[in-house]
């Protein structure tokens, strides 16, 4: 891969990361669609294999929030309980 083409898909990334953490959004979406282009055009091949792995990607990740979700609900629920025998 060329130099410039590595500079355009970091950069662009990166800037992708910094607007979507500043709050603009719709720039940032646009920042990282280049990059991802970009890399989509270096290695079509393992994009399409992501590709067709999505949906257990997805699942994977459903089950993992799923499962972040009720360690805070009981975390919460035990802070709660703690907090009354402190009263």
């Amino acid at each position: 891969m060329d130099n410039w083409k590595k500079a355009l898909i970091f950069g662009s990334l990166g800037a992708g990361v910094f607007l979507f953490a500043t709050g603009k959004r719709p720039l940032g979406l646009v920042a990282t669609g280049v990059g991802l282009a970009t890399l989509a055009l270096e290695y079509p091949e393992r994009f399409d294999r992501l590709w067709e792995q999505a949906p257990e990607y997805l699942s994977r990740g459903n089950q993992i929030v799923t499962a972040v979700s009720r360690m805070l609900e009981r975390y919460a629920e035990h802070q709660e309980s703690r907090s009354e025998y402190v009263v």
